[in-house]
């Protein structure tokens, strides 16, 4: 008996210290041909935003499509299904918005999931008189304690963090009240995106980013869907900065906000990003189950090239 205990105890140790030792292997430089090269990346992975302490999975279902219509146009029992569908494909990360036509929904679509699982993104437009207040909104629609990531809506003004002081420190108290795990926001200027990058406010960056320069920041003040290509470098100069601040980047916009009807359009903006290193994390907005099978194939391929 005492010789089989210590065999027993032998092998526990030996696997415990393989264990340990497989762990501690070094992430393999690229073109190397160890066996930690061949660890696969996938749309599904859950991985780290910034350094928020938050993971995510890489690809995030948008719930927003021409502010929620295409999404709502499906239905509510069809937009439950494909939220489901999602999830159960490893997408585990939502992005919502109180303007958008779906922000409804997302609470009726997340019931009995696991709420330690998900990561909720939403958003808040312009300046609530009550912000706390408006933040409550969120946890009440989506039937929730806690929204993993707050942004503010939509910013377009550079210097925008002067007049949007009171909502931010709002967003600081529902932050110390654990009722946001981050805070953030979605730009759709330059001047706005650089406003945001200078901040240490900023947790988390939602960017739009691809490759042909479609519904990308630009210099002018406006929401632009018809940017081009000349401006991309700007943006993801600005991405880098983000980044080497420890931002949280989520890119947006792959599909050029629906303008990339081909499937070589899709191929070159979704390989592109991936292959940047630029963002943590991508969100697209889906209204079909191949839709989604499509971008995680794409994904995962891309994944697989860098």
């Amino acid at each position: 008996m005492k010789a089989e205990s210590l065999n027993r105890r032998t092998f526990f140790k030996q696997s415990a210290a393989f264990a340990g030792g497989a762990v501690l292997l070094p992430l393999a430089a690229p073109g190397s041909t160890t066996r930690a090269a061949a660890v696969k990346r996938t749309a599904a992975d859950q991985v780290a935003l910034g350094r928020t302490g938050i993971t995510l999975s890489r690809l995030g279902i948008g719930t927003g499509s021409n502010s929620g219509k295409v999404q709502r146009d499906l239905g509510q029992q069809a937009f439950d299904r494909l939220i489901r569908y999602a999830y159960d494909k490893g997408i585990t990360y939502i992005d919502a918005a109180q303007s958008y036509q779906t922000f409804e929904w997302i609470g009726g679509a997340i019931k009995g999931l696991p709420r330690e699982r998900l990561f909720i993104q939403s958003k808040i437009p312009g300046q609530p008189e009550d912000v706390l207040d408006a933040i409550d909104r969120h946890r009440k629609a989506f039937d929730t304690d806690y929204i993993d990531s707050m942004l503010i809506h939509c910013m377009v003004k550079p210097g925008w963090t002067d007049p949007f002081k009171r909502v931010m420190e709002g967003f600081d108290q529902a932050k110390e009240k654990k009722w946001i795990r981050a805070r953030g926001v979605s730009c759709h200027s330059l001047p706005a995106l650089q406003t945001a990058t200078a901040s240490d406010w900023t947790d988390v960056h939602l960017v739009r980013l691809n490759p042909q320069g479609a519904s990308m920041d630009t210099p002018e003040e406006t929401w632009n869907a018809r940017s081009e290509a000349s401006h991309v470098p700007a943006v993801v100069s600005e991405i880098k900065e983000m980044r080497r601040r420890g931002h949280g980047v989520i890119g947006m916009k792959l599909i050029g906000d629906g303008a990339f009807q081909t499937p070589e359009e899709r191929e070159k903006s979704i390989g592109y990003v991936m292959g940047s290193g630029l963002c943590d994390a991508v969100v697209i907005g889906f209204k079909s189950t191949a839709e989604i099978d499509e971008a995680i194939e794409r994904i995962d391929r891309a994944l697989a090239q860098v």
